[in-house]
């Protein structure tokens, strides 16, 4: 028997055991309802919208094998990929591959998915852990997990045109702003020319702080420190992305940005 696109998106590697899915209770289903109707999406599985809310230390600390949100954050990071890559390939013809991935870096930038999951009331939803509920509903790379996860969600219940409309409509602001501003600066080399200008002349370094997540979603933090002083922190997928934020909000103590 075949199996169906949510199925194949869950299946369990051989050897593994199985998974479980969640049964919602009344009240948890009204609430996933109010939260599909209030963004304008109508989700046929309540189920699946449940599984990207469900933060894995929820999983862990109540029953192992259920079905939790990292697969979905990994399919919602991918289209978020594709929607923003296909909008700059066509509204920005001349900017060459380097350019182009320089935007869409900075259209789907950590802060900004955070941004769009707090407006969204994502936190509020997360099916937490006890130990993760104390603070884990206001942290950066849980609501930004969650945004990607919410994407994969709408892409597999409501197909790519669905996810890549929603997409856009919340990214509108950040493209609008790359229309205007072009090609993101290079934070790390603003901050080491700013540095520079200096008497005497400061150390500036970067440390790595913290990683997290599975070998393919890897979430890095970094922290840029002047004389040893940590001037700013920043998150990303990779370490060059995580030091240009932790650069940026430097820049930012430093009175030098917006």
């Amino acid at each position: 028997m075949s199996l169906t696109i949510e199925e194949k998106i869950f299946e369990t590697p051989e050897g593994e055991g199985y998974t479980v899915t969640e049964e919602l209770s009344d009240e948890r289903r009204e609430l996933l309802q109010e939260f599909s109707n209030m963004i304008g999406i109508k989700f046929s599985h309540l189920e699946t919208l449940n599984i990207a809310l469900t933060h894995k230390s929820y999983a862990k600390e109540f029953e192992p094998r259920l079905k939790y949100s990292e697969r979905l954050e990994f399919l919602g990071d991918a289209v978020l990929g594709l929607a923003t890559a296909t909008y700059l390939f066509e509204h920005f013809r001349n900017l060459t591959e380097g350019e182009l991935t320089k935007m869409r870096s900075s259209v789907v930038r950590q802060s900004t998915l955070t941004r769009l999951a707090t407006e969204m009331g994502l936190g509020e939803l997360l099916l937490l852990g006890p130990t993760e509920a104390a603070k884990g509903r206001e942290r950066e790379t849980n609501l930004e997990d969650a945004f990607e996860a919410v994407i994969g969600a709408i892409y597999l219940d409501c197909g790519w045109e669905v996810a890549r409309d929603y997409v856009l409509q919340h990214l509108a602001p950040e493209i609008e702003r790359v229309k205007v501003t072009g090609i993101p600066k290079d934070y790390k080399s603003k901050l080491q020319e700013i540095i520079q200008q200096q008497t005497p002349l400061p150390k500036l370094t970067y440390a790595d702080l913290d990683s997290s997540g599975p070998p393919h979603m890897r979430t890095f933090e970094s922290a840029a420190l002047i004389d040893g002083e940590i001037y700013g922190r920043g998150v990303g997928r990779s370490k060059k992305l995580a030091e240009q934020e932790a650069a940026r909000a430097a820049l930012q103590k430093l009175g030098e940005l917006d």
